[in-house]
């Protein structure tokens, strides 16, 4: 664990919850293939997939909790969808996480491949107008909140994922949520199913503790330097990083599915 190896781990950790805080999700999708292949490139350790995961893990838990205290003021945090969507994908990751198992390596991949398109294509669908609807005029349908949460929970609980780049779009295109207030109540929602992965790695072994805290702190750190940057950044702007973190993470999952 030399100097060179906590300045690697931090960079990825503040690069990632950075880019978390500011577009509304927990940034695995960033850090797990920067942790997985940016230490050996640097002659460092290489971590194993399941070490990986368990890291992310944690890491997203004080990324979210860090870009949900950033975005505190301001009605940014409808609390009604944080509620009704939370609940939903906590029932649903423990539903895909429990059935998991009984699916093959090839099956799970396919639902996380099925899923990553689906979200890709809602974030080039125009969305005209949300963002000129006043915050606290916002309403949505509670129920189709609440099921399609449900829906995203268990998909993301069979392949361990929290599931924010799913649903960021669904939020953006379906209950047609304002762009800022759907990037702070998303951190908030993705905070509420990351616990359940967080509390699994840590019971499980699967936790690296030292990389794991040089990754929060650096989460700490960045992700509400990134949510004050998302504050002010043009939300079209904000849209068109979403959709192509997004679009990356839809061609790597099936990249891999495929190859």
């Amino acid at each position: 664990m030399d100097f060179s190896f906590i300045i690697v781990i931090f960079l990825i950790g503040f690069i990632g919850s950075f880019i978390s805080g500011m577009v509304g999700i927990g940034g695995s999708i960033i850090k797990y293939p920067m942790l997985l292949y940016i230490p050996p490139l640097f002659g460092l350790a290489a971590f194993s997939a399941h070490e990986v995961s368990g890291i992310s893990a944690v890491q997203v838990f004080f990324a979210t909790i860090g870009g949900v205290w950033a975005y505190r003021k301001g009605g940014y945090l409808n609390k009604t969808l944080i509620i009704y969507m939370g609940v939903a994908i906590l029932v649903g990751s423990f539903i895909g996480g429990y059935g998991s198992k009984l699916l093959s390596e090839g099956a799970i991949n396919l639902v996380y491949g099925i899923l990553a398109v689906i979200a890709a294509v809602m974030m080039f669908i125009p969305k005209k107008g949300i963002d000129d609807i006043p915050l606290e005029q916002v309403t949505f349908n509670k129920w189709l909140a609440a099921i399609l949460s449900l829906i995203v929970g268990i998909g993301a609980g069979i392949v361990g994922a929290a599931g924010a780049f799913i649903l960021v779009p669904i939020m953006l295109v379906v209950l047609k949520i304002p762009t800022r207030m759907t990037i702070a109540s998303s951190l908030a929602i993705t905070f509420i199913s990351s616990i359940g992965a967080t509390i699994g790695k840590l019971t499980t072994g699967q936790v690296e503790y030292f990389p794991a805290l040089i990754m929060v702190v650096a989460s700490l750190i960045a992700s509400p330097l990134g949510a004050n940057l998302g504050k002010k950044v043009n939300t079209k702007i904000l849209q068109w990083i979403l959709a192509a973190l997004i679009l990356a993470t839809s061609i790597k999952i099936w990249v891999d599915i495929l190859f």
